[in-house]
């Protein structure tokens, strides 16, 4: 038997590596010297599930959870992994991605870091998904994290859990529910880069007319006509890739600024996230 003095945080520091049991990594560690690899080595023989194992894994499988508050203030998404198809049908799974949502939710955390420092059921989550990783034998984790906050908040899941959109709008107005499901459709379908044209990041406006400019030169049109063409192509750019722009995808008529005001006066999205699954 080892003689070597096993501290409280070797062992914690072996479950977090790990995520075997308190219990389990200190006999590990006391069969092991205090040798972590050894114990490691000892906790697999004894048939333990061990996350370390796992750690050079993929884990681009999973679902994407999204919710609001009761009073349709903020919404949150997240995206939790696991290896598997199979792993992220599982009703347990789906589960427990719910819970962290819940979690999240109920206290508005700022980052994944303060998310997964949270206590779920008592513990912190980061432990919790330490022993989803043991229990289930595959890499599981939180990789995405958004928040949206507005007048009216609307979350939609699209494809059996594989993509989530959280839509801001300016008023909780009649129909407003609907209208944000429809909106947030628009947004799973259709992936915008942003609301409307003067939110555009600078860099992507200056890739894109980089991009015209050579497709137009490259059709020889003259020099002196580059930039006025240029400027026609981002203008389309803008309808197809801004929100508010694009044509409503259930009534081709009407942009998404025009569906919104017909719905009520003046309403518009003043925020919007889209979470794919590995993407």
């Amino acid at each position: 038997m080892s003689t070597v003095q096993i501290s409280a945080a070797d062992v914690n520091k072996l479950r977090q590596q790990t995520g075997a049991g308190m219990m389990d990594c200190k006999k590990a560690l006391t069969e092991a010297n205090g040798d972590f690899e050894a114990a490691i080595d000892y906790l697999r023989k004894k048939g333990a599930k061990v996350a370390a194992s796992r750690s050079d894994r993929e884990s681009n499988e999973g679902v994407v959870i999204a919710k609001t508050t009761a009073d349709g203030k903020r919404g949150v998404v997240v995206e939790v992994n696991c290896e598997t198809d199979f792993v992220a049908k599982n009703a347990d799974f789906i589960a427990f991605a719910n819970s962290i949502a819940d979690l999240a939710i109920t206290n508005n955390p700022s980052s994944i870091e303060e998310l997964t420092a949270l206590e779920l059921n008592g513990t912190k989550l980061a432990d919790q998904i330490l022993d989803q990783t043991g229990k289930i034998g595959e890499k599981i984790g939180v990789s995405k994290y958004e928040v949206v906050n507005g007048e009216k908040v609307v979350a939609y899941i699209h494809g059996n859990y594989r993509l989530g959109v959280l839509v801001g709008l300016s008023a909780n107005a009649a129909d407003a529910d609907e209208a944000g499901k429809d909106v947030a459709m628009q947004i799973a379908a259709m992936n915008p880069v942003a609301i409307d044209k003067a939110d555009v990041d600078a860099r992507t406006i200056e890739r894109e007319l980089e991009i015209a400019k050579e497709q137009i030169r490259a059709e020889g049109k003259p020099e002196d006509m580059v930039e006025k063409i240029a400027q026609g192509k981002l203008n389309k750019f803008y309808k197809e890739s801004t929100l508010l722009n694009q044509e409503f995808v259930k009534d081709s008529s009407k942009t998404i600024a025009q569906f919104l005001d017909s719905v009520a006066k003046g309403l518009t999205v003043t925020a919007f996230k889209r979470v794919q699954l590995g993407a």
